[in-house]
């Protein structure tokens, strides 16, 4: 295989701590050179990308995708092919996606098993969380050959999801311990299961089955309660706190201020809870109502997109992810008589980087350096990617994206490529489009157009002890 040269000309190359106009040299899928009016010998089999009036950035990093998972009775749309070329048109060239066992299932089984999934088919990069969803003397040893062996440094704690993924405080205290052992980031799903149950309970009894349902028997106080234990449960071991999908002004609150007490705590806001509200809960259309339905559930103030967005601008949270889990309308129909039966789960993967540039960057709330931080370089920070991800330097990992902010598209179902029959951003109109999006130094998406094969993205390992995330940790161990 020829070795693929590259040349991005002219663009102003953007990192999360500064801007500049220069000119990115790419060779065997590394940035080689970057400065003003770079002129690589020789010319023949050099491809020149014009991104001049253009951004390069780093490519993004979706840190929460859930591609053909089963989950409910049912199987996500997005494989990991469909989905992480969905990614690439994005504008994202890396997804973190989840290993889920089974309550009493090993660990490194479900690793294995996603992951014979997704080699075959992945377009992009990616890696794995693997998820804890009990607790025992193997669990414990599984994690650390994960850590070990297999490149895993984060691990995720369901606190909903009763009697299926949920764990107790015991429980998380354990797994809290073990990852701090291990230098792993901890993450949890924070919501109060237990009042989730009985709140569900309660209402189908009332005869409330709709969609309404759902967001109703899991108000904000159960995602804001939880968070606030999960943050107190880490404090009490001094281990670093990843909260996943925070989707309430309540529990961004409680993340703002432990991040003010000192806590070494990230919230990760996703694109459905920056770009759309859980008002569609009440819709007459039983099918739309239903096609929002994610947990924790999107929230019906209105105003908790914008307060969601003015936090990540000011860094009391941290990265985007997108939770990307799609169940089409004949899937979610599965709980049509009964809300707790409709599967979880909405589209994100390929509009993240859009609509955090629209409601963050076109709005005013934070400027392009910052969109950056929070789309690509504080993920691999945080899952010590970085400087191979993230950043655009020499030595860097050629994953760019040549961005025009002044172009705009409509989001649709229509067009989009994630494999849903239905879009939450339906006709939102974005500025700020991907034109091209390189992946390991071959340009994959031009002008709507593919260029990439199952199989050729690969498997990311991350090692522990992430220093971004670490340093503060060690240093409070030996005081």
């Amino acid at each position: 295989l020829a070795r693929q040269r590259l040349l991005i000309k002219g663009g102003k190359v953007v990192n999360d701590d500064h801007s500049v106009v220069a000119d990115v040299y790419v060779e065997d899928g590394v940035v080689q050179q970057l400065g003003p009016n770079l002129n690589p010998q020789p010319t023949t089999g050099l491809i020149v990308l014009d991104a001049t009036n253009k951004l390069v950035i780093p490519g993004g990093i979706d840190t929460h995708t859930h591609m053909q998972f089963p989950f409910m009775g049912s199987r996500s749309k997005d494989d990991f092919y469909t989905g992480t070329k969905a990614a690439l048109a994005g504008g994202t060239t890396m997804i973190i996606d989840f290993a889920i066992p089974q309550k009493g299932c090993s660990l490194i089984e479900a690793f294995d098993t996603w992951k014979s999934w997704a080699d075959p088919k992945v377009c992009c990069d990616y890696a794995l969380h693997v998820a804890v969803t009990w607790w025992s003397k193997q669990v414990k040893e599984e994690m650390k050959s994960l850590v070990e062996n297999k490149g895993v440094n984060s691990f995720k704690m369901f606190m909903a999801y009763k009697d299926l993924y949920m764990v107790n405080d015991e429980e998380l205290y354990e797994a809290f311990s073990c990852c701090k052992e291990l230098g792993a980031v901890a993450q949890v799903h924070a919501e109060n299961g237990d009042l989730i149950a009985l709140g569900a309970k309660k209402l189908l009894a009332m005869g409330i089955t709709g969609p309404e349902g759902h967001e109703m028997c899991r108000p904000e106080e159960v995602e804001a309660e939880a968070t606030q234990r999960a943050i107190t449960i880490a404090n009490a071991v001094n281990c670093p706190l990843f909260v996943v999908h925070v989707m309430s002004k309540s529990a961004a609150r409680v993340i703002s201020n432990a991040r003010r007490e000192g806590k070494v705590v990230y919230g990760e806001p996703i694109a459905a809870g920056l770009g759309t509200d859980g008002t569609n809960y009440w819709h007459k259309d039983w099918g739309h109502a239903a096609a929002h339905v994610m947990g924790p559930p999107l929230r019906p103030d209105p105003s908790t997109p914008g307060f969601l967005m003015n936090l990540l601008a000011n860094d009391d949270l941290s990265v985007t992810g997108t939770d990307n889990c799609t169940f089409d309308i004949c899937q979610k129909a599965l709980g049509k008589d009964d809300f707790t039966k409709i599967p979880n789960g909405v589209n994100g993967v390929e509009d993240r980087m859009s609509v955090v540039w629209e409601k963050g960057v076109y709005s005013g709330k934070m400027d392009e350096n910052r969109f950056v931080a929070v789309t690509s370089t504080n993920a691999a920070k945080i899952f010590n990617l970085y400087p191979k991800k993230g950043r655009i330097a020499v030595g860097s990992d050629a994953d760019i994206v040549i961005w025009d902010p002044s172009a705009t598209r409509t989001i649709s179902a229509k067009t989009h490529h994630q494999a849903n029959d239905f879009n939450i951003f339906e006709g939102m109109v974005c500025h700020g489009v991907p034109v091209a999006t390189v992946s390991r130094g071959k340009v994959v998406y031009e002008g709507g157009a593919f260029s990439v094969t199952a199989g050729e993205g690969k498997y990311v390992s991350r090692p522990p002890f992430p220093p971004y995330v670490y340093k503060r940790v060690r240093q409070r161990e030996q005081v």
